[in-house]
């Protein structure tokens, strides 16, 4: 709990000072590539460019409302873990090593996922960006959208999200069940023959906590199968898309 607040702020600061340092230079050098690419068709970059500012304005917020939650989890989870692990070792100073054990590899777990971060902002997205401009071969045709064909599509996704909707749904209420016995099972299964989680000491009472919190698990794939249906449901239009670039 005394580590919790560091690690959370320096991975909160950290991921946002990156996120928003770069962010100007994220949104010029996405446009200009999507622009400038000829990989994609004048339809597509239209679309890509009118499409563009909502993911980029969400991005700075997503990761720090990601970082403030996982700096929290972070720091508090990781000493837990470290001192349950240290507690069966066989030492004289076990409060000592208790203390640094915990607080020492969480501040270099944090910055860790800051360089991470900031690895990934500053040298991935760009090269990725460097080879979206790359030339493509001459016997390489842009990817692209057909406009003849965008009626189809959307009929073909108004017909599919009622479809996929329901049956995904159902599926995942009738198999439900089956999932809670299935994972109840195992887990006291693992739970009597001290196998899987339960074979280190430092992860017992983890492992005791999942068995309890299993059930919230399986509504989390209900809910996530309903939703996920819609997606699905969307997709056929892409498919359909890409059918005509064979």
């Amino acid at each position: 709990a005394i580590i919790c607040p560091i690690a959370a702020g320096i991975i909160t600061i950290g991921d946002s000072a990156v996120v928003i340092g770069l962010w100007p230079a994220h949104c010029i050098w996405t446009y200009y590539c999507v622009i400038k690419t000829k990989r994609l068709g004048w339809v597509l970059k239209i679309l890509l460019v009118l499409c563009l500012p909502l993911p980029l304005v969400l991005w700075p917020t997503i990761v720090i409302v990601a970082s403030i939650l996982g700096g929290i989890a972070y720091g508090f989870f990781a000493p837990l873990i470290a001192t349950f692990e240290f507690i069966g070792r066989n030492t004289t100073e076990k409060t000592l090593h208790c203390f640094i054990d915990g607080v020492i590899p969480t501040i270099g777990g944090s910055c860790t996922v800051v360089r991470d971060l900031t690895d990934f902002c500053f040298h991935s997205y760009f090269s990725f960006m460097d080879e979206l401009i790359e030339e493509i071969p001459a016997d390489e045709n842009p990817v692209d959208v057909k406009l003849l064909k965008l009626p189809q599509c959307l009929l073909v996704m108004v017909l599919a999200v009622p479809v996929d909707v329901p049956l995904i749904t159902a599926i995942a209420l009738w198999k439900s069940p089956y999932m809670l016995y299935r994972g109840w099972k195992r887990l006291f299964e693992d739970l009597v023959g001290r196998e899987g989680p339960f074979l280190e000491t430092v992860c017992v009472p983890f492992a005791a906590l999942a068995i309890i919190l299993w059930p919230l698990a399986v509504v989390g794939a209900l809910i996530g199968a309903f939703f996920s249906s819609f997606f699905l449901g969307l997709y056929s239009g892409v498919i359909v898309q890409q059918v005509y670039w064979i």
